[in-house]
């Protein structure tokens, strides 16, 4: 490792990422010239008239003593365009840094004539495993008693080689490491090491998703059809809704081939967040490893996963975000409903649908399956494998009969036989006069077994579908009626009509069901009883008992084989009634959101697709650094883990639509599962995560090598699904957020807030009534959790502008609590960046011991990576440091337009003030 030390030169910032980086695939060779490039910022506040960077070798191709490297200096003039100018440059070669004096040389920089132009270089080999042992001369300033950290930079061969580690290759790529030393309290020496990767998930995630997408709704449309002949109003609005799927299954396989054909990038750069084929991946997305070695005190390490907010910014903001887009919707879908004359499903019935759907998909081959199983144990003539088959497969039937036995599921057979041509109940007929009145709202049946949807008091899609469906008939043409005798309506004979449709007939094909389980466990039973009525005990009839045990072993499959095939036909027959019945009903949630619902599904896909690659990445990251804690591994499969997303999001502007979405995306994170699988190979491409299910619930499936899988515990080795709870908190800080502050609206930053402080608790509630505290991580400030809760639950309701204090509180929880810790901006840049280096220095103060006399000092350093941007105002609550770093104005207007009217001209100078009270708050 070489460092080189700038003196003369006004600056001690430098951009990350900026030192050279060696690669592996290029050895070095005796005469290479290694040239790092070296670009200094020129607008600095900070005095200190050093500047450090490293350069490292790596270990496959040592340097030699011939080996030349090149140091080349740039004064960067604006960083965000990357426009910089030469200073000068500086060539050695490593012998002779050897041979120097102390290991240490200095260089003058000279520009290209020859001429001196920006002061003097100084070279010094550092042995990074010795740093905390050796005393090393410190770097001295010319500002008295003022001595700075040393900081190396360097490419992944200097940090972990994770790349040929299978349990990181396949996720994390592009290892980025910087390395600092600090000064404790007691005057020792700390190393503190930041690894910053990328992470394939962002990509290998929402290609997955957009697969299953495209699965889902191909799927839907298929449903759609098997719903057989409809009459024509029905026919009409399917016919409409299937367009409408094969246009997002067409969108997203053009996005889909356009993913495939990007091979090598790990992220999406914050200049790709509007680009349409890149509107599922998250933005920005990497993992930062911050590990410290103190003296005396075992290593630590702090992981947070930076990414921009999920969010839909290729759709915009001009109407909000998906939460407002959302209850908008709801508000409207009745009217949509009387305007295509749709049957109304509350929210609660449609997910329920869904729900049906799913467990159906998952149970029916699941009970196949075991049926099969029961008939293989029958057939090797073991009792102990009978039994065991047929104990699961009563499990999953049970499960499956409970799933099915739901009034939405029968009233929905009821719309579906009405919606067929020429139907016309019996119970309940009208004039298509009065079915107009109605407008497809439904009444109540006197039937007591029919329960209201929730939200519409005395109204239920069971009860009242035969007239919503007769009136949609009549549309046609296709039925005529007249009153009869008490106003009742009377179908004509000489109309052709369907058989009346009989209601029990449900309740018998679902019943079916449970009779065939009962008939395989009775006769399992009597297989049983027989045989051990059959094995005598006494040795004079022990060779009688063996020719009778001997007996042909397929009696007992033939006995049960009529049985099993019973009830694996009346499964299908129910699965068979039961997709058309929830596919009629999700018809009308679809044919009610034309074209709104459609808009609003591919948005939510796009934001849930970002979220879950943020939340995958963070969830493997932290397994793989808990493998070895039998406390976290218990946690993990009785309670699961927290998920703390923290967001600093203003309330002000399209920044308000994207605060929007990502409540919604953090919130859809509920559905998903994670399970622990043994990868089939070591090659480390069946290490890949992957995702399988629905929209309504997924499944990420972590492989792991059969070493490390073999030591995990036994639930999780047999599939126990993991639960992840994710939370949200927001605290805007930027100059927006002052604005929206004095003049706006910050009820949405509040009501999130309180809901997931809400959520936050009842995670702990749970996690202590299941797992010992002292499972849980130990750390130096040994605040109680209870009270950390207590005072995060005032903040939240305390008025208080940026009250930062949400989000540092809400981070030590999560980290307490063992969870996985997100911190999103908009682009996951400048307000990322202050948050994460504010964080780190303050874990090094408070459970390092970091000195207070290198507690900015360490805060400049590692912001010295950051660009000159919107960085907001920060301030350590504990500490009292504020960090500022504000932009220079931008608001420039065309002052000669504006004085053409004297209202522009009104209107200009309120909005400077506004701004200029926004500056200076």
């Amino acid at each position: 490792m070489l460092t080189t030390c700038m003196t003369d030169w006004l600056t001690s910032l430098c951009k990350w990422r900026q030192a050279y980086h060696f690669s592996s695939s290029q050895p070095i060779s005796s005469t290479k010239k290694i040239q790092p490039q070296l670009r200094l910022p020129s607008m600095l506040a900070n005095k200190d008239p050093l500047f450090l960077t490293g350069v490292t070798f790596p270990s496959e191709y040592p340097a030699s003593p011939e080996t030349l490297v090149k140091l080349t200096v740039y004064d960067a003039k604006d960083k965000s365009q990357e426009s910089s100018s030469f200073l000068g440059s500086a060539t050695f070669s490593v012998g002779d840094l050897l041979r120097a004096k102390d290991e240490r040389l200095t260089l003058s920089l000279r520009s290209s004539d020859g001429v001196c132009a920006a002061g003097t270089v100084v070279v010094s080999r550092l042995k990074m495993g010795e740093m905390e042992e050796v005393d090393v001369d410190h770097i001295t300033t010319d500002i008295p008693s003022q001595k700075c950290p040393l900081v190396c930079e360097s490419a992944s061969h200097a940090c972990i080689d994770r790349e040929n580690n299978p349990l990181t290759g396949p996720v994390f790529k592009n290892p980025i490491c910087k390395v600092y030393r600090f000064q404790t309290m007691d005057s020792k020496w700390m190393l503190v090491r930041e690894q910053m990767e990328e992470c394939t998930l962002s990509f290998s995630i929402p290609k997955q998703l957009l697969s299953l997408y495209i699965q889902e709704d191909m799927s839907r449309v298929q449903d759609l059809r098997d719903l057989g002949e409809l009459s024509p109003h029905w026919d009409n609005l399917r016919k409409e809704v299937m367009t409408r799927y094969g246009g997002i299954i067409s969108s997203y396989q053009e996005t889909l081939a356009e993913l495939d054909k990007i091979t090598g990038r790990s992220f999406k750069p914050s200049c790709c967040k509007a680009q349409k084929s890149l509107e599922f991946i998250p933005i920005n997305l990497h993992t930062q490893r911050m590990r410290v070695t103190c003296p005396r005190k075992t290593d630590a390490f702090y992981d947070i996963v930076t990414v921009g907010a999920p969010a839909a910014h290729f759709q915009g903001f001009k109407c909000g975000g998906l939460q407002r887009l959302l209850s908008r919707y709801e508000a409207e879908k009745k009217s949509f409903s009387t305007a295509y004359q749709c049957i109304y499903y509350s929210p609660e019935h449609t997910a329920k649908a869904q729900e049906v759907l799913s467990t159906v998909s998952l149970l029916q081959p699941l009970i196949t399956s075991l049926a099969d199983q029961l008939l293989q144990a029958a057939q090797e003539h073991s009792s102990t494998g009978l039994k065991d088959a047929l104990k699961n497969l009563s499990d999953k039937t049970e499960q499956f009969v409970h799933t099915l036995k739901d009034e939405l599921v029968k009233s929905a057979l009821l719309a579906l036989h009405a919606a067929q041509p020429g139907y016309v109940s019996k119970n309940q007929k009208q004039t298509p006069v009065q079915a107009g009145q109605h407008q497809g709202h439904i009444h109540q049946r006197t039937d007591q077994n029919q329960s209201p949807v929730q939200g519409l008091p005395g109204h239920s899609p069971a009860s009242s579908i035969t007239e919503s469906t007769v009136m949609c008939n009549n549309v046609e043409g296709s039925q005529t009626t007249t009153r009869g005798e008490g106003g009742t309506l009377k179908h004509q004979d000489s109309i052709p009509h369907h058989k009346e449709y009989d209601e029990e007939e449900w309740d018998r094909v679902w019943a079916n069901v449970a009779k065939c389980l009962n008939c395989v466990i009775a006769m399992v039973d009597k297989l049983q009883e027989e045989d051990n009525s059959k094995q005598e005990p006494v040795p004079e009839q022990q060779q009688l008992a063996d020719v009778i045990t001997s007996h042909n072993p397929g009696d007992w499959r033939e006995q049960l084989c009529p049985l099993v095939t019973r009830l694996k036909e009346c499964v299908m027959e129910v699965v068979e009634k039961a997709k058309k019945a929830m596919t009629f009903v999700l018809l009308q949630e679809a044919a009610c959101s034309i074209p709104q619902g459609f808009l609003l599904q591919q948005r939510r896909d796009v934001v849930f697709s970002q979220a879950l690659a943020a939340l995958a990445c963070g969830f493997v990251m932290r397994l793989y650094a808990g493998m070895q804690d039998k406390g976290f591994l218990r946690q993990l499969h009785l309670v699961g883990l927290i998920a703390q997303f923290e967001s600093l999001l203003s309330t002000y502007s399209e920044e308000i639509g994207m605060l929007e979405d990502m409540e919604v995306g953090i919130s859809d994170l509920q559905r998903v599962a994670f399970k622990i699988t043994e990868a089939k190979t070591d090659d480390l491409s069946d290490l890949q995560p992957l995702v399988c299910g629905r929209r309504d619930h997924f499944t990420v499936e972590v492989p792991l090598p059969r070493p490390v899988f073999q030591t995990l515990p036994e639930e999780i080795k047999e599939g126990k699904p993991l639960r992840v709870f994710p939370v949200l908190f927001n605290v805007g800080i930027n100059e927006q957020q002052t604005i929206a502050e004095r003049f706006g609206d910050i009820s949405l930053q509040e009501r999130i807030n309180q809901k997931n402080f809400e959520m936050l608790e009842a995670y702990y509630k749970s996690l202590s009534e299941k797992v010992p505290l002292e499972c849980l991580p130990c750390f130096q400030t040994q605040t109680d959790i209870k009270e950390l809760l207590e005072t995060l639950g005032q903040n939240v309701v305390t008025k208080k502008r940026k009250n930062v204090e949400i989000l540092w509180i809400a981070g030590t929880i999560c980290r307490r609590l063992n969870g996985i810790r997100f911190t999103s901006c908009k682009s996951a840049k400048d307000r990322t960046s202050m948050s994460v280096t504010l964080e780190q220095c303050a874990i090094l103060r408070d459970e390092h011991q970091l000195s207070k006399d290198f507690f900015i000092r360490a805060l400049d350093c590692m912001r010295s990576r950051l660009t000159q941007g919107d960085l907001g105002q920060w301030e350590d609550p504990e500490a009292g440091a504020v960090t500022e770093n504000k932009p220079a104005s931008r608001h420039f207007y065309p002052i000669a337009l504006l004085l053409v009217s004297s209202h522009l001209l009104v209107v200009w100078l309120i909005l400077s003030l506004v701004f200029l009270l926004a500056k200076y708050q």
